[in-house]
């Protein structure tokens, strides 16, 4: 039998719309989480999720 759960927001830790099995891998998924308004991009594997980190925009001064 294959292993299913729901993917948890990052930020509120509550459950998002997408449910995972244990054989789904996700690369640069854009996560949105409905209740915290949040979108985060993250990887998964095996049931394991990680976030990535993005820079931060500098401004460009002219």
């Amino acid at each position: 039998m294959v292993k299913k759960q729901w993917l948890l927001c990052p930020v509120c830790l509550n459950k998002t719309r997408i449910k995972l099995r244990e054989d789904t891998e996700l690369t640069n998924f854009p996560l949105f989480c409905p209740k915290c308004k949040q979108e985060s991009l993250v990887n998964v594997k095996q049931l394991n999720m990680s976030v990535i980190k993005e820079p931060d925009a500098k401004l460009q001064s002219f």
